[in-house]
């Protein structure tokens, strides 16, 4: 017979876990701009959706049909017979329970890969996870395999969940490279800023309470007083855990940027989450409040680190609240560990037995996922290919990959890193010889707005450059035979050095900078020359360079001498 409460209790934590795949999308698409949002929502829907047949064809067999030290079984479509689990439950409450948390180790990964990640890969490599990486790792810590007969403890998922991700994600985030305009010349990062904040908050909110659903319902059971104890503690260290590494993450940010950092802040508290996961049933409170001061602090240092040091771009700091705290909270079982039933841990007076064991799990794993991930990687990039192509990357994958011209339509959203909208000059392009530059390269650092017509015998021609840049084309143009001009000074959307304020520990720049508008009528002259010229004096290998607009005129009145059209224009060109 089976207790309701213990099926109510697990069927109500496998809804809070499927609900997170809500959170990681919110939150990974604040984190990232505005031209990908529709691709990343995209992305956490399908990779449930293409992990939930996955697991059912293969994974949950290879993952628990069995005792076997490195593999469960061969079970297709979860026909086999699981009564030896023993684990009070009916097969297909267990089995849903399991599917959302493997689904939860694929959305991991998106993060750090966002915003230049083929969308095709994607969906591969996703289905790669939930079939044969995830289950056989999973096996080894939960289904009876060689790491659980040798006492590795992980309770809902540091490892066999978010580290399993984690590695993913920073294997997958360096074979792709930074995204354009990440790095400069001098090797330096730059911010790109999320555009929406609001929905990261959000989404953070919904991943911690979930969390309740994840860690307190990796219990399974609400029968009997010590069930009971237990899942009261574990959800008690959870919420102490995730609420002491953001005020670290807080308070570090704070000393090191002069004001408390946004966005790390609220990353701190997933990897207090992450951290406490592994070890939430069998440390104390004050073994949890340590867990979570060193989960914040290791996620603002590991950004900084992975930007800075390491070189890999993690739009949203996947790899350091799941990599780096999975890893830490696994690492932490055998450092304050206080359970009777289980053991104490090396500060505790239980020796280095547990700590090990727990040290060994996270190398194994490690060497697995990084090893079948690379090949995984390597097939798909030869198939589809990992990484979209410059353009689509500049333009945004929403309507490259999707169709998709704006997830905000009706709103206006101010992208100052979206080459459609908005100038950039913060984006480097890896090109800064116009002849060496692609076609995509120079269109997206000057784009042309329309063009010359056969309708129209003249043309209005409108140059938005930088002021220093002013001159230069001032003498191109008088060298070509334009000679009158009108100038404007305007202001653009771009950035500014020195400003002193800082995104996620790097230094954040003004966004509205003055630019020069340099407006010429031609009619002998050839448009398409002053186009040329004009990029030939703008172009340095920069989104933002300038903007070329070309509109066709139908009359041109000199008011001196009552001349028209051609006529009119004779003394300026």
């Amino acid at each position: 017979m089976y207790q309701s409460s213990d099926v109510i209790w697990t069927l109500i934590a496998a809804f809070l876990v499927f609900f997170m795949q809500a959170g990681f999308a919110l939150c990974e698409s604040g984190l990232t701009r505005a031209k990908n949002t529709g691709n990343i929502l995209m992305k956490n829907m399908m990779d449930f959706c293409i992990g939930t047949p996955c697991f059912w064809l293969v994974g949950f067999g290879l993952m628990f049909f069995g005792t076997g030290p490195l593999v469960g079984g061969f079970d297709p479509l979860i026909r086999g017979d699981y009564s030896f689990l023993g684990n009070g439950l009916p097969l297909w409450v267990f089995a849903i329970f399991q599917t959302v948390f493997c689904a939860t180790a694929a959305t991991i990964v998106s993060g750090s890969m966002a915003e230049r990640t083929n969308f095709s890969a994607y969906c591969l490599y996703s289905a790669a996870i939930s079939l044969i990486v995830y289950p056989i790792s999973g096996h080894w810590i939960w289904g009876g395999g060689w790491l659980a007969d040798l006492g590795f403890h992980d309770f809902a998922g540091s490892t066999a969940v978010h580290y399993v991700g984690g590695v993913t994600a920073v294997l997958g985030a360096a074979l792709l490279g930074p995204r354009i305009g990440k790095y400069g010349r001098d090797g330096k990062p730059r911010a790109i800023l999320g555009h929406n904040l609001s929905s990261m908050a959000l989404g953070v909110f919904i991943l911690w309470f979930c969390w309740f659903g994840f860690n307190g319902g990796s219990t399974i059971s609400m029968t009997g007083d010590s069930t009971m104890i237990s899942a009261g503690l574990i959800c008690f260290n959870t919420n102490l855990a995730a609420a002491l590494a953001t005020i670290t993450a807080l308070i570090i940010s704070w000393v090191r940027y002069k004001k408390p950092d946004v966005s790390i802040t609220f990353n701190a508290a997933l990897a207090g989450l992450v951290a406490i996961t592994a070890g939430c049933d069998v440390v104390t409170p004050v073994g949890a409040a340590i867990i979570g001061i060193v989960a914040g602090a290791l996620c603002v240092f590991g950004v900084e680190f992975f930007d800075k040091v390491a070189k890999i771009d993690d739009p949203v700091g996947a790899v350091s609240v799941h990599c780096l705290n999975g890893a830490w909270g696994t690492l932490a079982v055998g450092l304050f560990a206080n359970s009777g039933s289980f053991g104490r841990g090396l500060f505790y007076g239980g020796g280095f037995s547990i700590l090990g064991v727990q040290a060994l799990g996270i190398v194994a794993v490690g060497l697995y996922v990084l090893v079948v991930m690379f090949i995984v990687f390597k097939v798909i990039d030869k198939l589809v290919g990992l990484r979209v192509p410059a353009n689509v990357e500049i333009d945004g994958l929403d309507i490259h990959e999707h169709g998709l011209a704006s997830a905000y339509a009706g709103f206006v959203v101010n992208d100052p890193t979206y080459a459609a909208l908005s100038v950039n000059e913060n984006t480097d392009l890896g090109e800064d010889r116009l002849d060496h530059a692609s076609p995509a390269q120079v269109a997206a650092a000057v784009p042309v707005m329309g063009s010359a017509t056969p309708a129209f015998s003249m043309h209005k021609i409108v140059i938005i450059a930088k002021l220093d840049k002013l001159e230069p084309l001032k003498d191109a143009l008088n060298n070509l035979g334009v000679t009158g001009m009108t100038v404007t000074q305007v202001m653009g959307m771009g950035i500014q050095k020195g400003t002193g304020k800082k995104y996620r520990g790097i230094e954040l720049d003004a966004t509205l900078l003055p630019k020069a508008q340099v407006e010429v009528v031609v009619c002998k002259i050839p448009v398409q020359k002053v186009i040329d010229t004009a990029k030939n004096v703008l172009y340095t290998g920069h989104i933002g360079d300038g903007k070329i607009f070309v509109y066709g005129v139908e009359r041109v009145v000199k008011v001196r001498t009552g001349e028209e059209d051609c006529a009119a224009l004779q003394d300026v060109e």
